[in-house]
Parts: structure tokens; sequence; C-alpha cells
């Protein structure tokens, strides 16, 4: 430990040798082994802390890219429908009475006409312009919608799980499906006016009525849809390793209905609802798992309900979360 020397004051270890001088020697190298392991914990400490601004201003920075090439590209798409939208005015038409008045040949003076010309009605020839000018426009309108739409087809939204609503909800109340006995119908807070209602399938070890009063995360921005005759309102999220062996996700101690699960590598805002066609969860799904250590990850990056804590497995490890 050569840089133990200048630790302490020389008078403290005059001191420490006075009081006891059998075992003061061992003393000072346990007060200089103890202050060396205190600055590299801090010096370790003031490191990580570094490290994870330097990943919020990475992600903040990522994200305003995002924007602005999404900007670009719909002021490409428009500047191309509006260039395609730009007609071209309508050709002349010839006036046929004047054209057929030309081609008739002189009479005498004072001579009537054989063939008196009867010319064609305007009304004719405006509404022959007018269809010919709506067919014109929309012809350009199917063509800047196909345009757009090509254009549309080349910008890839962004699938990460940031697109996720995630909260913390206590459930209020749990009852049997009264359509399917492997489904259960819970009541759920998750910090709204009114609790929702979520229909789920859960193993067989895990007993209805223990559920009652318990924080879960839930999945709050699918579409609501029937199963079996009942409206579920989110998605529970369970870890499992089979079927049978399932358990629900838990949020940190401490936490309360309504509380955001975050990801500090994906600081996007959710969606306000997910859209089945886009197929999001589908997309996610796979890479949302348990660890070894029995947090719950995305990619590796921790479910997190800030300033409180990650969101764990009971008991399971390395299993995925569905």
């Amino acid at each position: 430990m050569d840089n133990t020397d200048n630790l302490f004051h020389p008078s403290l270890e005059a001191a420490v040798m006075k009081l006891d001088p059998e075992d003061g020697e061992q003393i000072m190298e346990y007060f200089k082994t103890h202050a060396l392991l205190t600055r590299e914990k801090a010096l370790l400490q003031a490191s990580v802390r570094e490290q994870k601004k330097l990943l919020v201003e990475n992600a903040k920075l990522k994200k305003d890219i995002e924007q602005l090439k999404t900007q670009l590209q719909e002021k490409q798409r428009r500047r191309a429908a509006k260039s395609l939208l730009s007609t071209a005015p309508p050709p002349q038409t010839p006036n046929l009475t004047s054209t057929m008045a030309a081609n008739q040949p002189s009479s005498p003076a004072g001579a009537t006409a054989a063939f008196p010309v009867n010319p064609l009605p305007s009304s004719s020839s405006s509404s022959h312009e007018r269809r010919d000018k709506h067919s014109r426009r929309r012809k350009a309108e199917r063509k800047a919608r196909s345009t757009s739409d090509l254009l549309s087809l080349g910008v890839e939204s962004q699938v990460d799980v940031s697109r996720l609503d995630l909260r913390v909800g206590r459930i209020l109340s749990v009852r049997l499906h009264p359509l399917a006995e492997a489904m259960i119908v819970q009541e759920v807070d998750v910090g709204e006016n009114g609790p929702r209602t979520v229909v789920s399938k859960v193993g067989q070890e895990i007993i209805p009525e223990e559920l009652q009063g318990s924080l879960a995360v839930l999945l709050c921005n699918v579409k609501a849809c029937k199963l079996k005759g009942v409206v579920s309102q989110a998605r529970l999220l369970c870890c499992c390793t089979s079927d049978d062996c399932v358990e629900l996700l838990v949020p940190p101690t401490g936490s309360t209905p309504g509380d955001r699960v975050t990801f500090l590598n994906y600081p996007g805002e959710p969606d306000r609802e997910l859209q089945s066609k886009e197929k999001v969860w589908e997309l996610l799904q796979p890479d949302l798992q348990v660890d070894g250590r029995g947090v719950a990850n995305y990619k590796g990056c921790s479910f997190e309900v800030k300033g409180k804590g990650l969101c764990r497995a009971p008991s399971l490890t390395n299993c995925i979360i569905r």
C-alpha cells in the first residue's frame, strides 16, 4: 500500500502506537486498508453515475434524430403529393360554330343559305370540359395516394419496448371466468378513475383467492377485446417456464397503482393504443425475459419503477414473460 502513507497525520500513528505498542501497527494497517477501500468505492460510484448520465443523453439524442428523420420524410411525401396534384390547364377546344361557318361556301348577295347552320349548344361543350377536368383530377389524386403509400412504406416505425404502456396495478377482486375454467376475471386499479376488467389465463399453481390485494404489472394500451364473452381491458404480465409453472411479475416494494414501468435505454413515450395490424406486442415479446437473478428485462435493460426499484419474478429465473 504505497498510497497509504499520506492518509493519516503522523501524530495519529504515534498516538496509536503509544496506546497499544503490540498491535499498533496492525491497527494502523487496518485503518489504511479501510480508507483505500472507501476511496475506491467513491470513485466507482462516480464512474457509474457518469455512465448513466451518458446513456440518458445518448438515448435523448437518438430520439431527436428519429423525430427529425420522420419530419423530413413527411415533408418529402407532402412535396411529392403536391407536385402530382398540380395539373396542367385544360387544352383550348376549337369553336365548332366558327369552324363550320368558315367552311360554309359563300352565297350571292341577297340570297338565302340553303342549309342554315345551327350552332351546337354551349352547355354540351362546357359539360364535356367539366367531365374531362374531373377525370384528370381523379387520376392525379390516385397517383398522389399511391405515391404517399409508397413513401409511408419506406418509413418504418420504431418498434421497441418504449411503445408499451406498462403500469403497476393492484388486484381488487378475482373471480373464475363463467365460461372458461382455465381463466380468471379480475378488477384491477391502475391509477385511473375506475378499475379495469382483466381476463387472464393462469397456471394451476396460482390460487385465484390469493391474488386479491396483490400488486402486478399490466400492459394498459392493448386494444380491448372479448375473451369468451368477457371484455378484457389490459394484459396481466406473468413469467413462466411452462403452461403449468406461472408466476405474476412483481413490482418493487413501495410501488403504487398507476406507477409507470420504464427502461433506462428506451426513454420514448408509449402509444395511445397498440394497433393489432402492427403486431408490436408479438414483435417485442420474445425479448421480454427474466434473467438469472430473477430480474425482468428487455434486451438486458431492466423493468424499473423510478425511485422504487426493479420488477422481479418471485422465484423463477431464466424464463420468458408473457
